[in-house]
């Protein structure tokens, strides 16, 4: 399995000469498990340069954790979904009311975007419910997180690896000290035992207090969590548009003190994970 990080951006994306390391891009992350498996991981903006390494693949799975703005922006860039030789599967929380499709089109569709999504015919959409799914030689196990609306959490699995992906999570939200006990820890289920941890890290400590119930983690509350999970190793994610490159090398130096029992990756734009 290799995990490529395209778009490590939260909230909204955020280029200039000061996010050159960390990047500007919102949310995007390529899962190649074998040479017929590609999985995407959401349709931030990053999924734009993304797209550009999956010329090979004639079937591309584009796994949506939500339907927030910074997490689909980038889906009409999306080169597949433009040629008729590719085809791609869009899947993300089913809703009680409005299909994923009907969901997805309020933004591909004038007056938003030119293009509508009812015509492209290549593209298919799956409602999906908590639980487990396979593609190709992956595993996946979808599950609420805690997230201001319908918010999955993915865990991947493929040739005995494991990959967590919770990119917008608040798992300290209602808890009077955290970490609590696990099984009333919000994606712990998920997490636990991976062997890699992609997860927010978007507030400092002081930010969080004033940002507290806006569905994000601090970096200590995303160290912590992985502490729980006993994950092997854990990448910060989803930085806040706010955080430069500067900011975010002290507090990833400031992490790496804090004797951890796993691998810390600060989570940079093009970083690559084999696994």
């Amino acid at each position: 399995m290799k995990v490529t990080l395209w778009g490590t951006r939260g909230s909204l994306a955020a280029a200039g000469p000061d996010t050159v390391d960390y990047g500007g891009d919102t949310s995007a992350v390529e899962v190649l498990i074998d040479d017929e498996t590609a999985l995407v991981l959401d349709a931030g903006s990053g999924i734009r340069r993304l797209s550009n390494s999956l010329a090979p693949f004639k079937r591309i799975d584009v796994l949506l954790t939500h339907l927030h703005m910074d997490h689909i922006q980038g889906l009409g860039f999306f080169k597949p979904l433009m040629e008729a030789e590719s085809e791609v599967h869009l899947w993300g929380p089913a809703a009680p009311r409005l299909s994923l499709e009907q969901r997805l089109s309020r933004y591909l569709s004038p007056p938003l975007f030119p293009v509508r999504l009812r015509d492209l015919a290549n593209v298919y959409v799956h409602d999906l419910d908590p639980g487990r799914i396979t593609i190709g030689a992956a595993t996946i196990d979808a599950d609420y997180v805690c997230h201001p609306g319908l918010t999955f959490g993915y865990r991947i699995e493929a040739a005995g690896r494991s990959l967590a992906y919770l990119p917008d999570h608040e798992p300290a939200l209602g808890v009077d000290e955290f970490p609590s006990a696990p099984e009333w820890t919000s994606g712990f289920d998920l997490v636990a035992g991976a062997d890699l941890l992609i997860h927010d890290a978007q507030y400092t400590d002081d930010e969080y207090e004033r940002r507290r119930g806006w569905g994000h983690s601090t970096f200590r509350q995303a160290v912590d969590f992985a502490t729980l999970a006993e994950v092997g190793a854990m990448v910060t994610f989803h930085h806040d548009p706010a955080h430069n490159d500067v900011m975010l090398d002290a507090v990833a130096e400031d992490i790496k003190r804090w004797n951890l029992p796993f691998d810390f990756v600060p989570g940079k734009t093009s970083t690559s994970f084999d696994l």
